[in-house]
């Protein structure tokens, strides 16, 4: 079949104009080679399709089912191809990604507008979850792309791609800003009510790992599902929010949060880009990860 279709394309064409020198021109190609093609198609099915008259060329009655059923099979095809068209060229299609709620609100956000002021015909599909679940989603083939907090633990199907460097700290609100005053150490702040997110998110998995290499125990007084919620909770003062510092630039600038100085340097960290290294990318996930590196 595979060999056939152009013959079969031939065949349509020429039935569709009702003269094998239109369809030539159509073609592209000389009157010879489409009479041949018609020849060779006439061969492979065992019957004649066409038959000549003085007025020109006329469908046989096995021709006219013939074109009747591939008219149909010809227009999905066209159609098809439109489509793939379509896509490859941003027009349609739909690109799912997978990120977390603090990193599509002050990281993707303002990516996702610009694109789809750009492309606004794509569909864009955003599912929040924590690190581990987007990866999940990810191997899975439930989004196209993860945005996710790194590091993460190395793996030969997953390519990781850096964007931006960000940098965590704890911050409080005014009942505990004396302990802004000078630097502080994480195991004296670690007596004080900690305010972490939730168990499972790749933030408070990275500052209980650090603290652990320094031989500290993180026990969060109150655990939460968001940044927004753990900066909301230092606010009124009900804790020493983990928090990373370039999303409270802000509220630090507004004096309704106080960065506190530790004798510790926490190290800084990535937010980055996760795909799949075996499964090619369509045309949106791949102009969308462009436009964030």
């Amino acid at each position: 079949m595979t060999g056939s279709m152009e013959l079969y394309k031939v065949f349509y064409l020429v039935a569709k104009a009702g003269s094998i020198s239109k369809a030539a021109k159509e073609l592209f190609i000389t009157q010879p080679a489409v009479s041949q093609s018609i020849k060779q198609l006439e061969e492979r099915l065992g019957g004649k399709v066409f038959v000549r008259t003085p007025k020109g060329i006329k469908l046989t009655r096995e021709g006219e089912v013939l074109y009747k059923h591939f008219e149909q099979a010809y227009t999905l095809m066209v159609t098809a191809e439109n489509r793939f068209w379509e896509m490859l060229n941003l027009m349609s299609g739909e690109i799912r990604i997978g990120a977390s709620d603090t990193i599509c609100k002050y990281y993707l956000l303002p990516k996702l507008e610009f694109f789809h002021q750009t492309y606004p015909e794509l569909r864009i599909q955003v599912t929040n979850r924590t690190t581990p679940e987007t990866i999940s989603l990810l191997r899975g083939g439930e989004v196209d792309l993860a945005i996710i907090n790194l590091p993460i633990k190395s793996d030969n199907q997953l390519l990781v791609s850096e964007l931006i460097t960000i940098q965590d700290c704890f911050v409080v609100g005014a009942k505990y800003k004396h302990l802004t005053k000078q630097p502080i150490g994480l195991k004296e702040l670690a007596t004080y009510p900690l305010l972490l997110l939730e168990q499972g998110s790749n933030t408070r998995q990275y500052i209980q790992q650090y603290a652990a290499s320094l031989g500290i125990s993180l026990e969060p007084e109150i655990e939460l599902g968001s940044i927004d919620l753990l900066i909301r909770f230092a606010q009124i003062g009900l804790g020493i929010a983990y928090v990373v510092g370039d999303f409270v630039a802000q509220e630090i600038a507004e004096g309704q949060l106080f960065f506190v100085p530790l004798l510790e340097e926490i190290p800084s960290r990535s937010i980055g880009v996760v795909t799949l290294r075996d499964v090619p990318l369509a045309a949106s996930a791949k102009t969308f990860i462009d436009l964030l590196v």
